[in-house]
């Protein structure tokens, strides 16, 4: 597997073709949350702000924003939807995130609720790939152990379009892997701990400790 080292890296769907300029994002707040006892993570606040409210602000650069779980209030406008039948798995949301927009992006940045260290500056690094290479469908985050983020990534919105199942019902339970499995990926390592995500509620007490002692240092003179 390659991966691309960050410093190096620059900055049956909806009707119609893809806008190559047109970013649009899909943000995934499904699943069962078994390791926190089915705590809506959308919902929890890291450093004051919800992790909801924290991928919105990762995706700033998205002109569509659809959200796969349940409505909550949010501070910028977005699109509702949840893949049917519910539970379908983080592959069947994504789809159905991809058929919920309004206008087909070019590309399309995913990304799961509960990584909530991503910012607009990674995605600014995974589209400069795409950018600099047209042979690239999608640019994926990986962690410093080498595990590709599927979740954390930006995305050819045809590539993603031409990989889903012919038929609606092979959607549900769909490994992401086997959806990716058509797909030219590259991989972006990820800088500091951007993709930490909060899996267990002892992952929170580690990011909750950590922005306070950020806190801490800024306020020092």
């Amino acid at each position: 597997m390659t991966i691309l080292d960050p410093l190096a890296v620059p900055g049956a769907g909806p009707a119609g073709t893809p806008d190559p300029g047109r970013i649009g994002a899909v943000v995934l707040c499904g699943g069962t949350a078994a390791r926190m006892q089915g705590a809506d993570k959308a919902s929890i606040e890291l450093d004051g702000v919800t992790l909801l409210e924290r991928a919105l602000a990762a995706t700033v650069t998205a002109i569509e924003v659809v959200v796969v779980g349940e409505q909550v209030p949010t501070t910028r406008p977005v699109t509702w939807t949840v893949e049917d039948p519910r539970g379908g798995g983080p592959a069947a949301g994504l789809l159905a995130g991809l058929d919920a927009f309004l206008r087909p992006p070019g590309v399309v940045l995913v990304l799961a609720v509960d990584m909530p260290r991503v910012t607009p500056g990674t995605f600014a690094r995974l589209m400069g790939v795409l950018e600099d290479d047209p042979a690239v469908d999608a640019a994926l985050l990986v962690d410093h152990d080498d595990r590709t983020q599927p979740l954390c990534g930006a995305y050819r919105g045809a590539a993603l379009a031409a990989a889903r199942p012919a038929r609606t019902e092979d959607r549900h339970g769909l490994p992401v892997h086997r959806l990716l499995e058509p797909l030219r990926v590259a991989h972006v390592r990820a800088v500091a701990d951007e993709a930490r995500d909060v899996d267990t509620w002892e992952d929170l007490r580690e990011l909750r400790g950590r922005a306070a002692r950020e806190h801490t240092s800024y306020d020092e003179p």
